[in-house]
Parts: C-alpha cells; structure tokens; sequence
C-alpha cells in the first residue's frame, strides 16, 4: 500500500463531503426566502441517512461480490469484510479497502441530494425520506455495480475470472452520479407539477450571495471529485485536477457572456450556474487524457449549446423554459 494514495483519496473524500453542504447551499440561494431552510435540509439531511444506507448494506451492494453483472451480494454488509489494512486490488491497490468505501460513500451521499433540487418547495420531509432511502438502496446501488463494480454489466472493472462488461468509461460518476440523478430529478419534476404560483408570482433566487458560495464550495469540492477517482496521487490525478479548474473556469466565463450579450450586464447567477454546468460536463472525461485546449473547447462549445443556447431557442419558450441564471442579470 502507498500512504500518498491513501492521504490524497482520504483528502478527497473529504472534499467531496464538503460538496453536499456546498450544493445545499447553491440550492437553498435559489429558493423562496420562506424554502430555504427547508431546501437545505433536504442535501444535508442526505450526509446522514445515506451515509447510514452505505455503510449497512448500499456498498455491499454497489461493490460487493457480482451477482450476474447487476448487483453485488451482501457479503461485505455492516462492512464486513472491508478491511482497513489490506486493499481489494480489484478496485485500488495501493490503499486499504475502507478508504475506497469511505471514498466512494460520498459519492453516494451527493447523488440523492443533486435530485432535491427538481422538487424543492414541494415535497413533504416525511415522504422525501422515505423515497430517498428507496431511491438510493434500489437505484443508486445497483447502477454504481453496473458501472463501477466488478463484474458490473457496463464496466471496465474485471472479475476474478477476467470477465469485464460494456467497458463504458466513467471516470468520476457523468453516468452513475449525473445521468442517475438527472433523470430522477426530471421524473420527480413532472410527478410533483409546477409549484403553487408559479407564473403568477414572482420565484426569484433570494439570497445571491449563498448561491456564489455554494457553487465555490462545489468548485472546491470537485477537485476531490474528479482528481481523487484516480485513487492515487499521481499523474492522472494532476491532470484531472487541472482540466477540471480550466474547463470549469471556461464555463462560467461562457455564461457569463451570454447573459452579457442577451441581457445587456453579466449575471452572477449564471456565472455560478455556468460554473457548476461545467463541472458536471466534464466529469465522465476528466481522467483520460484531455488536454487544456481541448477541454476549454470541449466545455465552451457545450456548455454554450447545452445550457445556454436552448434558453433562447423559440421552441423551449414556447414551452416554458428559459434557464432563471439568464432571466435577469444579477
């Protein structure tokens, strides 16, 4: 085992931990004044539960012994199993098993608080529980095996016997974490329907300033996010942590001068919302190689396409969309 490996995933777990506080802020600044308490208590409440879920039986089943390409078994439940001196060398070599769980436990932990957004100021604390730990244990799991686990259908992740999946590349969670939890969000929008008013009453980000710090604590955070997938502190890291600062710093820049030319002055909230839109985008592809020119091409080009142009695009008016970070320039 390599104690620098060990150091920097611990580290970054950490730094991950630190985005779920970040997003429940980046959450709560968008909101109604009279929502914010309860928005930010449904991504921190996650740090709990979830993590609770994890360590039970949601590794287990995430990363546990395969179980035809589609679930681990229940063998490491309560962790059993995961030692905290020896690492599973199908996952990391060159750190002790717990640190990996702990690792990817944050991971976890963000991906049900990401969807509270789809339904914030509508759902009821009791029934948002509920669904979160069905939610997590049911879908979360099993599609984390699919594609991080051994012998996951999807995945790059090698068996005992050598048999591998799709070799679907996810470096750091575009699929598991943003993919999952963005379809979740979009079927959890259309059940719970427009919120009471909206269209008829003003629904306006009421604190700009938290919506700055949670999208800098994201920033900060995804460093951990997507350098520490590389589960060890060497090249593939530094280069996932520098295309991850310059693609995400483009983003913002490129929302930023939308709102600029469309709107006359820059918005600070679709700078932040261009910011953490550039940080999702690039994470399926920050560690295999991207160089700097093309990662600011790459996350100019679609953050512009993606999450700007389509707000100004006759069809999505029609439907109602226009992104809130370019309805005013503040």
């Amino acid at each position: 085992m390599d104690t620098g490996d060990t150091a920097w995933v611990l580290v970054s777990s950490a730094l991950v931990m630190l985005m779920t506080p970040g997003l429940a802020l980046f959450y709560g600044g968008l909101v109604r004044s009279k929502n914010v308490l309860g928005t930010i208590m449904h991504s921190f409440i996650m740090l709990g539960l979830v993590s609770i879920q994890f360590v039970l039986i949601g590794y287990s089943i995430a990363f546990g012994p395969d179980q035809g390409g589609l679930v681990g078994n229940l063998d490491w439940a309560f962790l059993r199993n995961v030692s905290a001196t020896e690492p599973n060398a199908a996952y990391a070599a060159t750190i002790p098993h717990q640190t990996y769980m702990i690792f990817q436990l944050m991971f976890a932990v963000i991906t049900p608080a990401l969807i509270t957004g789809a339904f914030a100021e509508r759902a009821k604390f009791s029934t948002f529980i509920v669904f979160m730990l069905l939610w997590a244990t049911l879908v979360y799991d099993p599609i984390a095996h699919w594609v991080w686990g051994a012998g996951g259908w999807l995945g790059l992740v090698a068996e005992e016997n050598g048999d591998v999946g799709l070799k679907a590349l996810d470096f750091a969670g575009g699929t598991v974490v943003h993919i999952n939890a963005g379809v979740a969000a979009l079927v959890a929008a259309i059940i719970y329907g427009k919120r009471h008013g909206f269209g008829r009453e003003p629904m306006e980000p009421h604190d700009i300033t938290m919506v700055v710090v949670g999208a800098s604590l994201l920033w900060f955070g995804w460093f951990g996010f997507n350098a520490g997938s590389a589960v060890a502190a060497g090249s593939l890291a530094s280069n996932a942590f520098v295309v991850t600062h310059t693609a995400t710093a483009a983003a913002a820049l490129t929302w930023a001068g939308l709102s600029w030319f469309f709107l006359g002055k820059p918005s600070v909230v679709g700078a932040a919302a261009g910011a953490v839109a550039g940080l999702w985008l690039l994470t399926s592809v920050s560690g295999v190689g991207l160089g700097i020119l093309a990662a600011l091409l790459v996350l100019a080009g679609l953050d512009l396409v993606v999450t700007g142009a389509l707000g100004f695009c006759p069809l999505y008016r029609r439907l109602g969309y226009v992104p809130r970070s370019l309805r005013e320039a503040r």
